[in-house]
């Protein structure tokens, strides 16, 4: 019997529904799910946690190929939800452009300033450079939230909005001229595509 199965009958036999289970394990009735259908593994925190719960040896519970297979995917949990935390930060950090001086203020003056401060373009190049910027900042405030939920696809589909907003934050601010932002967007862009590499390497290779 893998482990799938023997939690599903631990948890039937004290009469428990998912939900109950969750609460008492202080986890989201999402994972209890996902373990239960053999979508994945507990952590190995997780795994005592369930083996105090109902009173068995994690011997009984989990067999050792299943431990390896647990580990690695804990592993790459790990990295997805390092990788995820960094990228929204720095999204968040990108903020800071809607208030430091490091926009070019037209041909005809050599003041930098911050965006609120940007008289010399176009209203509609203005709006452009702050919707940019606000997206690229909700995107990892939203993606901070999403860390506190159990959902590995949102995290995903996060990172690769993120990048992709970050692309085109670069694409905007060099095509509009604006070099200065322009280099602290792809700063930032490379700084989460070589931490998002790097974590990567590290869930695959086993060294997190």
């Amino acid at each position: 019997m893998e482990f799938n199965e023997k939690l599903q009958e631990l948890r039937k036999g004290k009469k428990l529904t998912q939900e109950e289970l969750a609460q008492d394990l202080f986890v989201s009735r999402t994972a209890i799910s996902k373990w239960e259908s053999g979508r994945g593994y507990p952590s190995i925190d997780s795994l005592k946690e369930i083996s105090r719960y109902f009173s068995v040896s994690i011997d009984e519970l989990i067999c050792p190929q299943e431990i390896i297979s647990a580990a690695e995917e804990e592993k790459q949990e790990y990295a997805g939800r390092t990788a995820s935390f960094i990228c929204g930060a720095l999204d968040l950090f990108a903020g800071i452009l809607l208030l430091v001086p490091v926009f070019g203020n037209g041909a005809d003056s050599a003041e930098a300033v911050s965006l609120f401060g940007l008289t010399g373009v176009q209203f509609w190049v203005k709006n452009v450079f702050l919707i940019t910027i606000a997206a690229i900042a909700l995107n990892g405030l939203c993606g901070l939230i999403i860390l506190k939920f159990d959902h590995p696809v949102w995290n995903r589909h996060r990172l690769i909005t993120g990048m992709v907003l970050s692309i085109v934050g670069v694409a905007v601010f060099i095509a509009a001229r604006q070099p200065y932002a322009g280099i602290i967007y792809f700063a930032l862009l490379v700084i989460k595509t070589l931490g998002i590499m790097r974590l990567s390497n590290q869930a695959t290779s086993g060294v997190v």
